[in-house]
């Protein structure tokens, strides 16, 4: 692809897809096609992995590049990552194995550790494995969120207050994934860092989550409304947990393994940040945090959009030369 314009590759924009996440991947995919057909890429189309005749449409040497706008199960995970490595189609973000990693929330937190990344307390319990209330309270306390360990969207996310939730909350959480990680609510300032590059990496504004006072955490009803109302960049931080937050970031990208770029999410505390995961495929909706953070940078959405191909284009240059 070297030397080649833009206006000679193309792109397939996939979204959609099976998970719980689908519209939102719909709609990062119409504002990530719009931004790639705006940068100067010829032929740009939207394709749907969960539509008939997909794999065909993608084999066959039609599409110079697939640009994942797939969230969730399915385009997170590793899953579309493996199929077009094995069409031999170049793919934006993140190899397989650190998509695996990063959709695995047990998972990544065992690398953020090893990586020296401070982590909430938890538990994690498997679909069929027996748990004792009394000793998650134990050890965990009464204050918890309890999640889907491998989800996305805050689908299946509720906060426990008192031990008479606690199976509710596990059993709604096992509705969406096989494991559920079950951790102490951390008290402090929601934050949110993207990064964006290859081996250079450049952290993004960091972005304070204000939730309106009738919400109890960034769910469902909170993620997509007009970000002015909830979004603040720069976040008002001190100076030092700022700073940590952007370099904690890009630690934890490296630490994944991840590739072009990823969105970490943190709280604040008073001993400073805390993660609690890291999207390697964000949001890429007009309302998401990651174009919010680009937007507050000074940084087109489309040009992000085509130094991400790049990134892919390189990578699968490098592969083809070993």
């Amino acid at each position: 692809m070297e030397g080649r314009s833009r206006d000679g590759i193309r792109v397939a924009v996939l979204a959609g897809g099976f998970s719980s996440e689908r519209e939102i991947s719909l709609a990062s995919g119409e504002h990530a096609m719009k931004a790639i057909r705006e940068a100067g890429y010829g032929a740009v189309e939207l394709l749907d992995p969960s539509a008939p005749g997909f794999l065909a449409a993608m084999e066959g040497g039609s599409w110079d590049v697939a640009f994942i706008a797939l969230h969730g199960a399915g385009g997170e995970d590793g899953m579309i990552q493996h199929v077009l490595e094995y069409l031999g189609v170049p793919y934006t973000g993140s190899d397989a194995a650190s998509s695996v990693c990063g959709a695995d929330k047990e998972l990544s937190k065992l690398l953020y550790e090893r990586a020296g990344i401070p982590v909430a307390k938890g538990v994690a319990l498997e679909r069929g494995q027996g748990y004792d209330v009394p000793a998650i309270i134990e050890e965990l306390g009464r204050d918890l969120f309890v999640k889907p360990a491998i989800n996305g969207s805050s689908y299946g996310v509720s906060k426990v207050e008192d031990a008479s939730q606690l199976p509710a909350a596990i059993e709604r959480a096992f509705d969406f994934s096989d494991k559920v990680l079950i951790e102490q609510r951390l008290v402090g300032v929601e934050v949110s860092e993207g990064v964006l590059g290859g081996e250079d990496l450049t952290a993004l504004p960091v972005v304070e989550i204000r939730c309106p006072a009738d919400s109890e955490f960034y769910d469902l009803d909170v993620k997509y409304v007009d970000p002015t109302d909830i979004h603040r960049i720069p976040a008002e931080l001190a100076a030092d947990d700022y700073a940590r937050v952007q370099e904690l970031a890009c630690r934890a990208h490296r630490a994944l393994g991840c590739t072009g770029f990823s969105r970490s999410d943190f709280i604040v505390t008073d001993q400073g940040p805390v993660i609690l995961e890291t999207n390697t495929i964000p949001g890429m909706t007009e309302t998401s945090l990651f174009p919010d953070e680009l937007r507050h940078a000074g940084i087109a959405f489309s040009e992000a959009c085509a130094q991400l191909i790049d990134i892919a284009l390189d990578r699968a240059a490098d592969v083809a030369e070993r």
